[in-house]
């Protein structure tokens, strides 16, 4: 029996298997996120020294992206003390664990957002496999999630939503709805006609209320990563999932955003990333859409 065939006959061991591969997952992610904007960063001011013809710009780049830096390269290391992590202080989860939370060679303090990416990109990858079992629609949720984890943290860091992750996820989903189920259905993935429907739909709704904002106070509300996030997820979801999508994530900004400003008692100006919500938005619709829409159509016709 192949180990596809024994995975699909057990349930329980295709989430532990997930469960597995998604602390593994969440392990390369802590990667992307520390690494990529700083490759951005490089790669952007190679670019204004091209484009203005002399290396002032290149001059103030940090000293890490000064050698050779991607998300291979180098090594991952200390942040303290720069020594190298060997593989058996590499293990997701486990080894910050054994290790106490510290270097084995400096002894300082490692994040705990480390373990915590591992932990939730794991948990969330078993879900998933729970959700949808053995089978194609299971792993296109599991890349879904693994993307809208690198994303969320990223934009929480930065306020970026790299183009280099959302424009992939923009046409992967694309690509997955060929596959889909038929046309009409809320299932998962969707069927190409909805998919492109919820990509179209999902991009210039947000850019309309952006340029509206924009219009009317001068300020700007959002960025354009929002735009292709929202219009990724309508692909990889179906314009039907988009209202109730955007509503959670605007609800759930709302509530954090006036939290976050009473906790730290800053003014209505203070920008908020809103890619987290959209992210998190996405991945319940992913899990609960179909019900969610249902619901949400049922009280629009209710007499």
């Amino acid at each position: 029996m192949s180990v596809f065939a024994v995975l699909n006959a057990s349930s329980g061991l295709f989430v532990g298997t997930c469960l597995v591969l998604g602390l593994a997952i969440g392990s390369f992610l802590n990667v992307v996120i520390y690494r990529l904007p700083l490759m951005l960063d490089r790669q952007w001011r190679e670019q204004c020294a091209e484009f203005t013809g002399n290396d002032a710009a290149a001059a103030t780049t940090p000293a890490v992206t000064l050698q050779k830096f991607n998300l291979v390269v180098p090594r991952s290391a200390c942040p303290s003390c720069k020594a190298p992590i060997t593989a058996s202080q590499n293990i997701p989860l486990l080894s910050w664990l054994i290790l106490g939370g510290r270097c084995a060679n400096c002894k300082k303090a490692i994040s705990v957002r480390y373990p915590l990416i591992e932990a939730l990109t794991g948990a969330l990858t078993a879900a998933v496999a729970w959700k949808f079992g053995f089978g194609w629609p299971a792993l296109g949720g599991m890349v879904l999630s693994w993307f809208l984890v690198a994303l969320t943290f990223i934009d929480v860091d930065h306020q970026l939503l790299p183009d280099s992750l959302t424009l992939p996820l923009l046409w992967g989903g694309l690509l997955v709805s060929l596959w889909g189920a038929q046309v009409g259905s809320m299932a998962f993935p969707p069927d190409i006609r909805s998919s492109v429907i919820g990509a179209i739909a999902g991009y210039v709704s947000l850019w309309s209320v952006y340029h509206l904002f924009r219009s009317l106070t001068g300020k700007e509300g959002m960025g354009y990563g929002d735009f292709k996030l929202f219009a990724a997820l309508g692909a990889w979801l179906g314009w039907q999932m988009l209202v109730p999508l955007i509503m959670i994530a605007a609800v759930g900004g709302a509530v954090v955003g006036i939290i976050v400003l009473a906790v730290r008692r800053q003014n209505r100006a203070t920008p908020i990333a809103f890619g987290p919500f959209l992210a998190a938005a996405g991945w319940v619709m992913l899990m609960w859409g179909p019900q969610l829409v249902a619901s949400y159509l049922h009280w629009f016709t209710r007499s």
